[in-house]
Parts: structure tokens; C-alpha cells; sequence
């Protein structure tokens, strides 16, 4: 018999889980007592429970774990709460242990209570309240279980503080079977074969890769690679694949959607046949659904079946892991002695849209350009395992863009939700994971204030985490669309009021740096990189670069603008809404 308390922290110890990242509260100090009797998981002390959600992901993300955080009850569970939604938006396996007054106060509004199942409900995958002891270590094994089967995402369990100092037998996780959640793994034959018959007859194919690859594990990607190779197609990311199949290889178009390539969006306009792996038809990636490859025949492969038809309708379903089906969607193509259609033609076409060059980037004498600050960190951190996170912002996309991905989880960012704060403690949860690799957050300015805290926690820690700030002043991405779209009214987007961040760093015990212009870029980065603890870079970016290639909100993607010279035309819904 165990208590309440000592019962998580065995579940937590029998799942594989080494670190929690946590702040502790009077709701929780059952576990914290616990915590303090045990050497099995080592807590991070994070500033800001959104930071610890986050440092999760991060954790998560980068490793395919299931990252573990612990936070009190009321206060402690809403600050959470940004953190749940963004893992909930990428698909992001968390377990969030809350703690919660007495049973016998809840509905009372207690010292510190809040309704935690209730608020969390709409922003994880599954959520649970134990009232009894005895369900405990049953419902923290079913927890991880469903975090990491099927659509991965974050699970919420609500601990009551005398569920915590009550005791009650411990249940193994090999005993605990979840009722009804199965999810499906494997396609049905005769469905790989009409996807087989559908991609070998393609003149125009385009592969379409998503977050689920990355999820589905390293095998995945290298799945990818293959059925790539034996096709000859090429291959389109989201934001949340790259890093599914390689920057450098000749078949990679680039990233799709709104600040894609051009030849990405192009080909995707243009293809006979898309094949979607892992993807869910985000809304910066389709633009306006109606002119979304308006004639393609569309396969979809994804373990979630609510996402199949659920913003694009598509010819073929396909229900499963990507992994395991991709696994027989190459082993049948071989057996078949399939040959794939010769999409010459096509590549010519691409080819001819790659000329474009619309990732390219003028100079402004020795005004560093933010697209150039990254080019120079990705050219100076080779050689290295580098991990990046970023913020989200102009910057996020300008690091989508420039900083070329060769391998899966080595790309940490807020895709769905979007979120300010999102990459220093993402990238504090990077570091944890792997302490000799180089991880870097591409922040901007305004975003870096959003969590500027957990610079403390990084000292503390002793976390060499390089947070590489692109400072344009402004909160680019909202200057850029009031530039674009609201005819240059740049309402309360400018930074009245930055601080100096080489003094703040040096404040939090961390290291300072500064380049101002181009002759001093380099050697920041240098020693950014080669310094062995924490360093805030403050990098001086031109303030009124804008992010191109861009497909204005609503839009088609054979509309984009490729520069400052392109100029956004109003687009009408079919139901009459304008949407610029």
C-alpha cells in the first residue's frame, strides 16, 4: 500500500519518464514530498507553468517521449492552460498532472480551486479526475497510453489533495488495458493497392508530408526517403514536417503554405495526384478550399479518422500509422513491379518555377537582413547536431525558410496554435533531452518577452541554450499584414520600450551579446556558439524587411506575392466576405 503521492510517482517512474518539469503549489506538496524522497525523476523548476508545458513539448518533441509536467491547482492549471492548446494543436504526446482542493471542497470555490477538467476539456486529448486512490495508478498508465497512441496530444489528470495522502494498492502498467481506445494502425490492402494504382498513372504527383511523420518515428522519415526515391515524385512539407525528408535533396520543393516556395505552392496548384502523409489541410497551407489543387485527385493517409474529410474532401481515404503504411505501401509497389509514369514534363515545369528564386533577399548596405542572420547561423553550426526552436513571427518563417532541416526532431515550433513564448522554454526542455547538443531559439524581440523568465531557470540549471533574438523593434509579422493589408497604419505594433538585452542576460547571470551591423555578425554567432552556458544574441535586423513569399489570407495559392513590388487584391469568399 502506497500513498496517493507515491503512487504517481511510481506510474511515472514505470512509464520511462526521467524529468518532469514543474512549480509547486499547495495543491501539490504530497508529490513534491515525494519528489524529495526519490532520485528515479529529476524535476526542472521552471518560472511560469506555460513554461512548463511547453518545456514538454520541447522534451517531447525532440526525443518522442511523452513529456511530464506537474503544476498546482486554480492558478497553476489555467497558466497551463496556452501550453495544453499548442500541444494539442501539433499533436504533442504531454501528460499535465494538476492538483485540486479536497474532494469534499470541489464545487465550493476553495482557496486556489478552479474547474480543471472542465477548462481543460476543449484543450487536450482526454482528461481525468481521480476522486479514489484506488483508480489512480490505473488511470496515470491509461494516461500515457492515450498521450502516445493514435493522434498523440496532452492528457490532464486532476489530483485532489487527499486523493494524494490516501493509500491504496499500486497497479502495474502491463495490467492496465485501455477499454476502448484502439486506435488503427494498419490499411487495408485493397486500399494501398488503389493508392498504388492512383500515384502510378500521375503526370503531375506532389508528395505532401505533415507533422504525423515526424510523430509516427526517425523510421517514418526514412520511409519517406524511400518511397521518394522509387517514385521519382517531389516532396512538399508543412511547417510541422520539416525535417521529414531532407532540405538538400533535389525532390524537396520546399515548405508549402502560406509563406512556402514558390514552386511548392505552384506545384501543389498544379499536381494530377497528391498524396498527403501526416497532414491535416491546415488553413495556411490550403488558402481559399475552393482553388485548393483544384485538379487533384487527393490521398489521405493519417492515423486521426476525424481529420479525413474534414476540410478537404478527398478521393481516398487511407486510416492508419504512417509508418506501418508506408512500410506495406513499398513493400506492395515492389511486389506489383510498379512502374511509375514518367513525370519528365513535370520536373521541367518545376524546374522552370525553381528559377524563380523566391526565397531570395536583397542586401541594404550593412543593415544585417534577418534572412541573412539565419543563412549564417545554419552555415556557422554545421558539423554540429543542432537543435532549433523558434518563437512565432516573421523570424519563425524566415528559419522555415533558411535553415535547412536534414533529419526529423531537430525542428521545434508552434505550428497550430501560434504561440508568443513558445521557444525558450521549448528549447529549455531541447537542452534537458540533450545536454551536448547546440540548441538555438530564433526569437524576435517582442515574442522573447513572453517568457523572458525562464532565462533564470537556464542559469539554474546550467543550460547552454542560445536564444538568437532577430530585433527589427516591432512585432514583425503584425507590422508586415498592417504594411500589406491595412494600408500602413501600424497600430500598436511598434516596441516603445525594449530593454537591452546584453544587460538583461548579464542580469540573469548569462552571457550578452550584440551585432549591430554586418561586419559584426559572424563573430557574434561564433561566440554565441562557443560559449559553454546560456547567451541571449541580440541581433540588429532591418525593421522594414517583410517575409516573401506570402499567400494573402484567403487567397489561392497561384496568388502569392514574391515581393515588396507585389501588391495584395481583395479576395471574396464565395459567400461574399472579404477577406482583404
Amino acid at each position: 500500500m502506497l500513498t496517493g503521492a507515491e503512487i504517481v510517482l511510481k506510474a511515472l517512474k514505470d512509464q520511462g519518464v526521467e524529468v518532469i518539469f514543474g512549480y509547486p503549489g499547495g495543491a501539490v506538496l504530497p508529490i513534491y514530498d515525494a519528489l524529495f524522497q526519490q532520485n528515479a525523476i529529476r524535476h526542472i523548476l521552471v518560472r511560469h507553468e506555460q513554461a512548463a508545458v511547453h518545456a514538454a513539448e520541447g522534451y517531447a518533441r525532440s526525443t518522442g517521449k511523452v513529456g511530464c509536467v506537474l503544476v498546482t491547482s486554480g492558478p497553476g492549471a489555467t497558466n497551463a492552460v496556452t501550453g495544453l492548446t499548442d500541444a494539442l494543436m501539433d499533436s504533442i504526446p504531454l501528460v499535465c498532472l494538476t492538483g485540486q482542493v479536497p474532494t469534499h471542497l470541489i464545487g465550493n470555490d476553495a482557496f486556489q480551486e478552479c474547474d480543471t477538467t472542465g477548462i481543460t476539456r476543449p484543450c487536450t486529448k482526454h482528461n481525468y479526475l481521480v476522486k479514489d486512490v484506488n483508480n489512480l495508478a490505473r488511470t496515470v498508465h491509461e494516461a500515457f497510453y492515450v498521450a502516445r497512441s493514435g493522434r498523440p496530444g496532452p492528457v490532464v489528470i486532476d489530483l485532489p489533495k487527499d486523493v494524494q495522502f490516501a493509500t491504496g494498492p499500486y497497479t502495474p502498467p502491463d495490467s492496465v488495458v485501455h477499454k476502448t481506445y484502439r486506435p488503427r494502425i494498419d490499411a487495408d490492402l485493397s486500399v494501398i493497392d488503389q493508392a498504388i494504382d492512383m500515384l502510378a498513372a500521375a503526370e503531375r504527383p506532389i508528395i505532401y508530408g505533415g507533422g504525423g511523420i515526424i510523430n509516427s518515428g526517425d523510421e517514418a522519415s526514412a520511409l519517406l526517403r524511400e518511397f521518394a526515391k522509387l517514385t521519382n515524385f517531389p516532396v512538399t512539407l508543412t511547417l510541422m514536417g520539416l525535417g521529414a525528408f531532407p532540405a538538400s535533396d533535389k525532390q524537396f520543393l520546399g515548405m508549402l503554405g502560406m509563406h512556402g516556395t514558390y514552386e511548392s505552392n505552384l506545384a501543389m496548384h498544379g499536381a494530377d495526384v497528391m498524396f498527403n502523409i501526416g497532414a491535416r489541410f491546415d488553413d495556411r497551407v490550403t488558402g481559399r478550399l475552393n482553388a485548393f489543387a483544384p485538379n487533384s485527385k487527393k490521398i489521405h493517409l493519417d492515423i486521426d479518422p476525424s481529420s479525413i474529410n474534414k476540410t478537404v474532401m478527398v478521393d481516398l481515404p487511407m486510416i492508419g500509422d504512417v509508418k506501418t503504411v508506408l512500410k506495406a505501401l513499398i513493400a506492395r509497389w515492389k511486389e506489383r513491379g510498379i512502374k511509375a509514369r514518367d513525370i519528365t514534363p513535370w520536373w521541367g515545369q518545376i524546374t522552370e518555377w525553381r528559377k524563380r528564386d523566391s526565397l531570395r533577399y536583397g542586401s541594404n548596405g550593412t543593415i544585417i537582413k534577418p534572412q541573412h542572420a539565419i543563412r549564417r547561423l545554419w552555415d556557422l553550426s554545421k558539423g554540429r547536431e543542432t537543435f532549433i526552436t523558434t518563437e512565432v513571427g516573421q523570424h519563425q518563417m524566415w528559419a522555415a525558410q533558411h535553415f535547412g532541416f536534414e533529419s526529423p526532431r531537430h525542428w521545434m515550433t508552434s505550428g497550430g496554435l501560434g504561440t508568443m513564448g513558445y521557444g525558450l522554454p521549448s528549447a529549455m526542455g531541447v537542452q534537458i533531452a540533450h545536454p551536448d547538443a547546440l540548441v538555438v531559439d530564433i526569437s524576435g524581440e517582442a515574442s522573447a518577452m513572453m517568457n523572458i523568465q525562464e532565462m533564470s531557470t537556464l542559469v539554474q540549471y546550467r543550460l547552454p541554450v542560445k536564444v538568437f533574438i532577430l530585433n527589427n523593434q516591432y512585432m514583425g509579422m503584425v507590422r508586415q499584414w498592417q504594411e500589406l493589408l491595412h494600408g500602413g497604419r501600424y497600430s500598436e505594433s511598434y516596441s516603445e520600450a525594449l530593454p537591452d538585452f546584453v544587460k538583461l542576460a548579464e542580469a540573469f547571470g548569462a552571457r550578452g551579446l550584440r551585432a549591430t551591423d554586418m561586419t559584426e555578425l559572424d563573430d557574434v554567432i561564433r561566440e554565441m556558439i562557443a560559449h559553454p552556458g546560456p547567451v541571449i544574441a541580440d541581433i540588429a535586423v532591418d525593421q522594414k524587411e517583410n517575409c516573401f513569399p506570402m499567400i494573402p489570407s484567403g487567397a489561392a495559392h497561384n496568388e502569392m506575392l514574391l515581393g515588396p513590388e507585389d501588391k495584395a487584391d481583395p479576395v471574396t469568399t464565395e459567400e461574399g466576405m472579404v477577406l482583404v
